[in-house]
């Protein structure tokens, strides 16, 4: 339990962009601002979210971020609603999105991207 530790500067982080994109999410249907700021926002929102509640390394937490996202977008890729016989719903597309798209991928890169210019950045500011 060691790495489970409180930071509010990260929480607020988490807090704005949660709102964000829940307005994304409901004035901005299928279009560019929705489909990749939102993925751009989503991988920050949970990079955030992580740094909020653990002191785990900042790079590792990042890259795990990256990782999941791109594994969510590969199980859109294959499909993973019809092979597992589930039905779309709102839960099954707020937890896995709806269709693969390589913008997403390059939009979460980017998303991880920006963390990682604004974290090398703020460790330059403390030295």
């Amino acid at each position: 339990m060691k790495n489970i530790q409180f930071n509010i500067k990260y929480f607020l982080i988490f807090l704005v962009i949660i709102v964000v994109e829940a307005i994304i999410a409901t004035f901005f249907r299928g279009s560019f601002i929705r489909h990749v700021l939102g993925d751009f926002l989503v991988v920050i929102l949970l990079y955030s979210f992580f740094r909020a509640i653990t002191n785990f390394d900042w790079k590792k937490v990042a890259i795990s971020v990256l990782f999941f996202a791109y594994f969510v977008e590969v199980l859109q890729w294959v499909n993973i609603l019809k092979l597992l016989n589930l039905k779309k719903g709102l839960m099954t597309d707020l937890t896995l999105g709806s269709t693969f798209d390589w913008k997403d991928m390059l939009a979460y890169t980017l998303g991880i991207g920006l963390v990682f210019v604004l974290e090398i950045l703020k460790r330059k500011q403390l030295k």
